[in-house]
């Protein structure tokens, strides 16, 4: 039987990032609204925490990555790293801590076995937009717009780049990177960044509907396909269809497998597993 979902309940805040758990469904929102969302050193060690207790919980099965204010995420914050130009070493081992970190952060989300929803109502830039990249799927407002600009500033945008070329062809990433212009919530859709463009007044109740309709979804299996979609990305043909046969059998052996199926054949509602 299944795990009956907590009820909506808030969980409390951290000042740079809000999580709501709303059933089945965890809403985390960026919080520095006056520093366009930057994703400050706070910030980033706060979205990796939430991830790993959220990727741990047996009873949330998807989450919603939202923010708050008028800007989506600014990207890294370009203060705080300046301030770091008079150490001794330039900034250099800071510099590499805050990358790491950044990446491990967009890794992280990858990894988490709960798909992550972005709700995108305004501008994402730079690492604002490899976070919307690094999401399962995204839901833009009609104004949100979308930026790899740092070319423009001498600081191209290369860890950005690798969410991004994973999300779009190569002739569209390398334009946004190279440009540095922003591209329209529309034009996002169709070069494959987002999945749905909705009026702003809209945005989390489409967000929210997504991510109740894959919570609906067998958590295990969700998970087992997840991890398997990642996997493949970057395996030559015939390893990845090697690697997901593997994957297939192992899912067949899973009992909510076994149930969907036998559910399918007697014409019967399944029982999910989802211990």
């Amino acid at each position: 039987m299944a795990e009956a979902a907590t009820p909506a309940r808030d969980t409390g805040t951290v000042e740079v990032l809000q999580r709501e758990d709303r059933g089945p469904v965890a809403v985390l929102t960026l919080n520095r609204p006056d520093a366009r969302n930057s994703l400050s050193e706070e910030l980033l060690d706060a979205l990796a925490r939430a991830f790993e207790d959220i990727g741990r919980s047996k009873t949330l099965r998807v989450v919603v990555l939202a923010a708050s204010g008028s800007i989506y995420c600014a990207g890294h914050d370009l203060k705080e790293l300046t301030s770091h130009r008079s150490d001794t070493d330039r900034g250099r081992a800071y510099y590499a801590r805050i990358m790491g970190l950044c990446s491990s952060v967009m890794q992280t989300i990858v990894r988490c076995p709960k798909p992550v929803v972005a709700a995108v109502q305004g501008t994402a830039t730079a690492a604002g937009c490899q976070l919307v990249a690094s999401c399962d799927l995204a839901v833009a407002s009609e104004t949100a717009t979308f930026r790899t600009p740092g070319v423009d500033i001498g600081l191209f945008c290369s860890t950005p780049m690798v969410a991004l070329s994973r999300n779009i062809g190569r002739k569209r990433a390398m334009q946004m990177l190279l440009l540095g212009e922003p591209v329209d919530a529309a034009d996002a859709a169709a070069m494959g960044l987002v999945n749905r463009v909705v009026p702003a007044d809209r945005l989390m109740a489409e967000a929210m509907e997504l991510a109740g309709r894959i919570a609906k979804k067998p958590t295990a299996t969700v998970a087992i396909g997840k991890e398997a979609f990642y996997g493949q990305l970057e395996m030559p043909l015939a390893e990845a269809y090697d690697y997901a046969a593997d994957v297939m059998v192992r899912n067949m052996l899973h009992r909510d497998s076994e149930e969907g199926i036998g559910a399918f054949l007697e014409k019967r509602p399944p029982d999910w597993d989802d211990a």
